[in-house]
């Protein structure tokens, strides 16, 4: 198979927080985006981040929390709630992750 077989552009892939906890406080799923391919510097910087680096993981994962029009969500001081901001950071590295 020649690489060119693999090679794509990014699209948006939709990711939903509908566990027991996100319906009952919201009533109803909670959904971002994030491009389902990461240029791989920003990929391998996630891959290699440490539980003493929360920070910089925090700051990686907010620029690929997306809109469904691809925009930047958390930006201008805009912050989410924490808990939901915790999901949101699993959610992101399970999806890159499979």
């Amino acid at each position: 198979m020649k690489l060119t077989q693999l090679a794509a552009k990014p699209k948006l892939v939709k990711i939903e927080l509908n566990d027991e906890d996100v319906i009952k406080e919201y009533g109803e799923p909670l959904e971002f985006w994030i491009w389902d391919r990461q240029p791989m510097d920003k990929y391998v910087r996630l891959a290699q981040m440490k539980g003493d680096n929360l920070g910089e993981l925090v700051n990686t994962v907010n620029e690929m929390i997306l809109d469904e029009d691809g925009n930047i969500i958390i930006k201008d001081g805009i912050v989410l709630p924490t808990t939901i901001m915790t999901k949101v950071i699993s959610k992101v590295v399970e999806t890159l992750g499979k």
